[in-house]
């Protein structure tokens, strides 16, 4: 009988929504803190990228030193080497009085608001250590950024059950998207309105506008100290402080040795390089394989490092294997082998055609004659809004016709409306074929990411949530990223309108890879 009643339950909560009461659940608390929470993660990622980029060229930096600064946003592409001492080290004092989940988030969003302030501490014209200060602090920030994403994730699935995710996923990326636009427009207004131009550069401009920065990050903070920890259901092992510190001590020696190895091959990399140029006489591609196989190396020598030091007793063996190897473990064995590669599949390559697509947008806008500021009232300003919509719409949709239906969606559309730029390619600077553009490609782009992060988070297991959830949005960018380094190659050898073709016929496999997930979805 008590089957019966708990199969009947589940049944009626398939059923869709009415649309008000699926509009209603916007004012839900839960989805209410992911819109503040979505702000606080939004505004670092453009203060290490395109704002820092400005200041830096107003400052009269060198362009090849200026693209070294997006190292310092690595942290998101590697944040599952650290997620699990996320997931498992109590902070003193601070984890007893606020949760796991809370303690992290408050610390992470204080070391960012640190590492903003250090920044717009110093002048990276007055000297080369300056510049050097400025550079620690891009890494702290892009780290501790980083962290605030892990445990901002691991609280959005551990705080609501899996009906609600579409809609907290919609409103996080709503928050996520007005953060980035406070941080790149609000903040190259603000540093335009205190005097700093490419002319006339003015230090304090940009100092005063990282202060602000800093202090908008308290509303993350205030957002962290009113909310409450989410309850967990996973059994908690109890460890030693001696053993968290050792286990502290084997990440730090993990970043350590990746960190050296990754310095130690430099000059290999150089010599191989130009070996592998005069074979290929391809520069890029040469410098793709030595790349990735310095990554790998790294990697590689971390990966020793650790299996010497558990050999060694350092560290405790059931602590390692808890936090680094059973989310794994679970992972596969929920799934098995073929149907967990199948679903790594899909995570790696389901936004492979917006993301490539998106290297070259701002460049192919500029190239067919449109100015800087209608490239920043139509496809940012306004982009930004339709991508909001976009992310509210295909929440709604998620509770009203299910996630699968919206993820198979937002594949095709992300494929598809990729061919109205080969058509903005073909008129050229033609202000209602932009708009037409950026409201189908941005509003299917929110679609598609609500759908997508509602999927990752239907993975994880909730014992393992931080750890699993990180991995899965390392690999979302992390191939799309590496093809997305192409493009500037194929619109050289091909053009502009046979590259956006390209873009769209790559999505096309990945609809086939969708549809094998379906039975993994609803």
């Amino acid at each position: 009988r008590q089957m019966c009643i708990r199969d009947r339950h589940n049944t009626e909560r398939k059923k869709p929504m009415n649309l008000f009461n699926s509009i209603k659940l916007f004012i839900h608390p839960r989805v209410m803190t992911m819109l503040f929470l979505g702000f606080s993660a939004g505004v670092p990622i453009l203060l290490i990228f395109s704002t820092l980029g400005l200041w830096l060229n107003e400052a009269g930096v060198v362009k090849s030193t200026i693209t070294f600064f997006s190292w310092a946003a690595l942290g998101y592409s590697f944040k599952f080497v650290w997620a699990p001492l996320v997931d498992r080290l109590p902070l003193p004092v601070i984890t007893r009085a606020l949760g796991r989940r809370r303690a992290w988030m408050l610390v992470s969003q204080l070391a960012i608001m640190g590492a903003i302030l250090l920044m717009s501490s110093v002048d990276p014209r007055a000297s080369v250590d300056s510049l050097t200060i400025m550079a620690y602090g891009a890494v702290l920030l892009g780290f501790s950024s980083a962290t605030q994403d892990i445990v901002i994730d691991a609280y959005r699935i551990e705080s609501a059950d899996m009906d609600l995710q579409s809609m907290l996923s919609a409103t996080y990326i709503a928050g996520y998207r007005i953060g980035m636009l406070v941080a790149g427009a609000g903040g190259l207004f603000i540093a335009s309105y205190l005097g700093s131009t490419k002319e006339i550069y003015s230090f304090d401009a940009w100092s005063g506008t990282y202060l602000i920065m800093a202090g908008v990050m308290l509303i993350g903070v205030a957002t962290t100290l009113i909310i409450n920890e989410p309850k967990s259901e996973r059994k908690e092992t109890e460890f030693s402080t001696t053993d968290y510190l050792r286990f502290f001590l084997l990440f730090l020696s993990i970043v350590v040795a990746f960190i050296l190895t990754f310095i130690a091959t430099a000059d290999f990399v150089k010599t191989a390089k130009g070996i592998l140029t005069d074979i290929f006489a391809n520069r890029h591609l040469s410098g793709f394989i030595v790349g990735s196989l310095r990554m790998v190396l790294a990697v590689l020598g971390a990966y020793i490092t650790a299996r010497i030091l558990i050999k060694l007793n350092i560290v405790n063996q059931q602590m390692v294997n808890s936090t680094y190897i059973e989310p794994v473990k679970d992972f596969f064995n929920r799934y098995g082998l073929k149907v967990a590669i199948l679903l790594l599949a899909v995570i790696g390559l389901y936004r492979i055609s917006d993301i490539v697509l998106g290297v070259m947008a701002n460049i192919f806008y500029q190239d067919i004659g449109f100015t800087k500021v209608e490239i920043a009232t139509i496809s940012k300003t306004f982009g930004l809004f339709m991508t909001i919509a976009g992310g509210f719409l295909g929440g709604i949709m998620a509770m009203r016709i299910g996630v699968f239906k919206v993820f198979f969606l937002g594949a095709l559309l992300s494929a598809i409306t990729n061919l109205l730029f080969v058509v903005l390619a073909n008129v050229g600077h033609d202000i209602t074929w932009l708009y037409l553009t950026i409201i189908m490609d941005n509003v299917s782009a929110g679609l598609a990411g609500a759908a997508f992060i509602a999927f990752l988070s239907s993975l994880t297991n909730i014992q393992f949530t931080a750890v699993q959830y990180a991995v899965f949005s390392s690999l979302m960018t992390l191939l799309p990223k590496i093809f997305g380094g192409y493009s500037g190659t194929i619109v050289m050898q091909f053009g502009y309108s046979e590259f956006f073709v390209i873009t769209t016929l790559i999505g096309v496999p990945v609809l086939w890879l969708v549809y094998k997930v379906k039975p993994y979805i609803d």
